[in-house]
């Protein structure tokens, strides 16, 4: 964390070490891609409730991830109030209308036709939980004095995929949707001019009969996605 006192270096052993033989790292990794594998971005939602525990549970394990001087730039909120769900839906279709009216270029439009994605968001709606994700651009001392942020889009990235991850293991679907620009958030969330909204995440259980694109499903193999020397 960062503060206006002189902080020094202080070095403590590692903590919650793993000593693995190198079988059993081997099975670890594979189980754990076996898992993650299964996750997909989910559109149907069921309207089936999810305690507040496992998202705060959720939320604190991204709140582990590694950031820049270990500023920890980002903020999480949670929202399950209808009223305000229904706000952020509305604002997020008049967005996403005008940008299937002109605001994108042909080539995006095409890239997204195999997703079946278009301006409506029931989701947004209808997911028990919305978690706004706030990327902190500069903090702020109690007397109001900035102090900078470092590596903030590559720290709040880590986080979220952190917090996608969480979610899944617990049994949860999930659907990305970035902003832009939806200031409107920052007023109707409360919070500080010095957060940008970089992401919502619709959260729940799926609907009986929910589908996902089957392009989705295509992932590249691992010799496009890796190089080894």
């Amino acid at each position: 964390m960062f503060s206006k006192d002189n902080l020094s270096y202080e070095a403590i052993p590692l903590p919650d070490r793993a000593e693995m033989e190198d079988q059993d790292m081997i099975l670890a990794a594979r189980a754990f891609y076996d898992a993650v594998k299964t996750r997909h971005t989910v559109r149907d939602y069921s309207d089936r409730p999810v305690p507040k525990e496992v998202i705060e549970d959720c939320i604190r394990a991204a709140g582990t991830a590694p950031s820049g001087a270990n500023h920890q730039p980002w903020h999480f909120v949670a929202i399950q109030n209808p009223a305000m769900k229904a706000q952020i839906r509305a604002a997020a279709e008049e967005e996403e209308q005008r940008f299937y009216d002109g605001g994108a270029s042909d080539e995006w439009i095409k890239a997204l036709e195999p997703i079946g994605t278009g301006p409506d968001k029931p989701h947004l709606e209808i997911a028990p939980w919305l978690i706004v994700v706030f990327a902190q651009r500069y903090g702020l001392f109690e007397d109001g004095t900035r102090y900078k942020n470092y590596y903030v889009p590559e720290s709040t990235g880590i986080a979220c995929g952190l917090l996608l991850t969480a979610l899944h293991s617990a049994g949860l679907v999930t659907l990305t949707h970035t902003p832009n620009p939806m200031r409107f958030l920052n007023g109707l969330l409360g919070r500080p001019e010095s957060e940008k909204p970089l992401m919502i995440i619709a959260v729940g259980h799926p609907a009986q009969n929910a589908t996902v694109p089957k392009v989705a499903k295509y992932k590249k193999p691992l010799q496009e996605i890796l190089s080894l020397f």
